[in-house]
């Protein structure tokens, strides 16, 4: 497991600092490992997912918090143009089309966004 990776429990944000919908990028650094996740929002309901895309491992976004389609409808891989749905990070085009993205657990509570 990366020691990088953020321990449950651990504060992220408000949700109201995440667009609906929109996605918020976290790094997180521990000694020589790091750590980048992305959080998704669609309406009240977020998902998380390690930024790195399962065709190539490259990060999803070249520009922090812009991983959406124009349309909102899918998560936008810029290196490739994979697109996968934000809800379950299922890949629906492009070359790594039935994978998915790997899943970081969070949840909402009491309006914050936390890891679990």
């Amino acid at each position: 497991m990366n020691p990088a990776r953020p321990r449950a429990g651990t504060d992220l944000c408000a949700l109201e600092d995440i667009a609906e919908p929109g996605a918020k990028s976290f790094r997180f650094r521990a000694q020589a490992a790091m750590f980048a996740g992305v959080v998704v929002r669609i309406g009240e309901e977020v998902r998380g997912y390690v930024d790195s895309c399962p065709h190539a491992g490259w990060p999803l976004s070249a520009l922090d918090d812009s991983y959406l389609t124009r349309d909102r409808r899918h998560i936008l891989c810029a290196g490739h143009g994979a697109l996968f749905r934000p809800l379950d990070g299922e890949c629906v085009a492009g070359p790594c089309a039935g994978e998915s993205l790997s899943p970081w657990p969070v949840e909402v509570q009491d309006g914050r966004v936390v890891t679990v």
